[in-house]
């Protein structure tokens, strides 16, 4: 009997390790999302802020007489509280509410039970990522338990977050088309936190952007006065420019300043009109989770986009490995550029994206789990997020219709020089070899501004030919 109990256990183990396993490489499933969905929803998030905010019950129960004397409070607090939240996550969920100064803001609550449920959490990953090694000895995925370990619990602590949010904000505010919430700090703690409410529609939702004219074009005559209007043309280049824009932001966190935010998916990333000016601009959201860089890793990381930018083979050998990589290297390059190992060596600013090459990656990607769990154990922990950053910024891409173009390579390139050139200044005391420095990042630069230009004139010219063949093939109004 004890035998059978003994492998009975051991085929349940088998098959949830196996099941977590396969959700987590798949994306459904989330590793800080493994309790906190199912608590906390049935408790009044007005509750919650009572007890934040007021000090009072450490749970009530929805409905109850002293659930009704706490909302009576959050008057005190608010002008309006609108208790359907506007979105919800695994963590906390969001409220719109109005101060009694006028202000709107939005409201992050963190759902009750989240700090005693991470816990756990944490202890059955780690059960389960065990069980896998016993079972598939050849998959190492211990870090996953030790990023958990490390990561979860600043993302519970809403006042990092806060502080996250003004550090990028004061280090990105000369991009004119990003906007981060300002956080009002005097009403927010370490499970709530407010700051300013700023709308706007996800940033892969197409019809929101079709619908509000995000960064309109201006109407293009052609030399037989035809026009084209505001068609997939148009949406397209808006879908381009968002993509386009948001690729500079995190080029700029990553090769410039090595703070990164490492949670881009679309319901963290919204797009809107500019109030004043009226052209297109991307809000940041969620806060919680940012990798910092440290200076060696962010220099080689520059290093290397630059030889797979411009095809420099060898050097792509030296910062992959210097990376972690060793003989895997091919394979890493794979993973960061999601493209094939052909294409890296004939270029990914070169070489368009085919369906071939996508149903290629999808195909092969899990004939080198082995080698992919092997190459993640042994890369730097920063490496890490860097890759789940990237997947989520080309699922971005994908909903857009748009894929990494030769502009998106040429503005990382444009960051990796300007981080190069500072390092290299840094690190001299002489002012002619500051000079030299200064004038070769200038020059590098100017060499990325005309081949960017060449390439515009060339897509301008061909686009001219296309609106003046299809207005060649339509009839001329009377």
């Amino acid at each position: 009997m004890a035998r059978k109990a003994l492998k009975l256990a051991s085929w349940t183990g088998m098959a949830l390790a196996a099941s977590g396993f396969f959700l987590y490489s798949n994306k459904y499933l989330d590793p800080n999302d493994f309790g906190a969905v199912r608590v906390g929803r049935a408790v009044a998030t007005t509750a919650v802020i009572s007890y934040d905010y007021l000090t009072s019950l450490r749970s009530v129960p929805y409905g109850s007489e002293e659930y009704l004397q706490l909302l009576s409070k959050i008057h005190d607090l608010f002008m309006s509280f609108d208790d359907t939240p506007l979105g919800a996550a695994s963590l906390a969920q969001v409220h719109k509410a109005v101060l009694h100064d006028g202000r709107t803001v939005a409201v992050k609550v963190q759902h009750p039970k989240v700090q005693a449920q991470s816990s756990k959490d944490i202890l059955l990953m780690e059960v389960l990522v065990l069980a896998v090694k016993q079972l598939f000895p050849e998959f190492e995925f211990m870090w996953l338990v030790d990023e958990a370990k490390k990561n979860l619990p600043l993302e519970l602590d809403f006042l990092n977050e806060g502080r996250n949010a003004e550090r990028v904000a004061q280090m990105l505010k000369h991009i004119d088309f990003l906007k981060v919430p300002r956080i009002y700090w005097e009403l927010s703690t370490k499970r709530v936190l407010l700051m300013e409410f700023v709308d706007g529609g996800q940033v892969n939702d197409r019809d929101y952007m079709e619908k509000n004219k995000i960064d309109v074009n201006e109407v293009r005559l052609s030399s037989h006065g035809c026009c084209a209007r505001d068609t997939g043309f148009v949406g397209a280049a808006h879908r381009g420019q968002i993509s386009r824009h948001l690729g500079k932001i995190y080029s700029e966190m990553i090769f410039v300043n090595g703070f990164v935010h490492c949670d881009p998916h679309p319901g963290n990333v919204l797009v809107r009109k500019h109030p004043g000016t009226g052209k297109a601009e991307i809000v940041l959201l969620d806060h919680g989770l940012y990798q910092v860089l440290t200076e060696e890793f962010r220099l080689d990381y520059c290093h290397l986009w630059q030889s797979l930018i411009w095809t420099d083979m060898e050097r792509v050998k030296k910062y992959s490995q210097r990376l972690g990589a060793g003989d895997l290297y091919p394979l890493f390059a794979c993973m960061l550029t999601a493209r094939s190992w052909d294409s890296v060596n004939r270029g990914i600013s070169q070489a368009p994206v085919t369906a071939t090459e996508d149903s290629e990656i999808r195909n092969n990607a899990a004939n080198y789990l082995p080698e992919i769990s092997q190459l993640l154990n042994h890369v730097p922990r920063q490496m890490l997020l860097i890759f789940k950053t990237n997947d989520l910024l080309r699922g971005i891409e994908a909903a857009l219709g748009t894929r990494a173009s030769a502009s998106s390579f040429l503005n990382m390139s444009r960051c990796c020089i300007r981080a190069l050139a500072t390092h290299k200044k840094k690190s001299t005391c002489s002012s002619f070899r500051r000079a030299q420095i200064s004038f070769s990042e200038a020059f590098n630069l100017w060499q990325i501004n005309l081949h960017e230009l060449i390439l515009r004139v060339k897509g301008l010219k061909l686009a001219s030919w296309i609106l003046a063949f299809l207005c060649w093939l339509l009839p001329t109004p009377y």
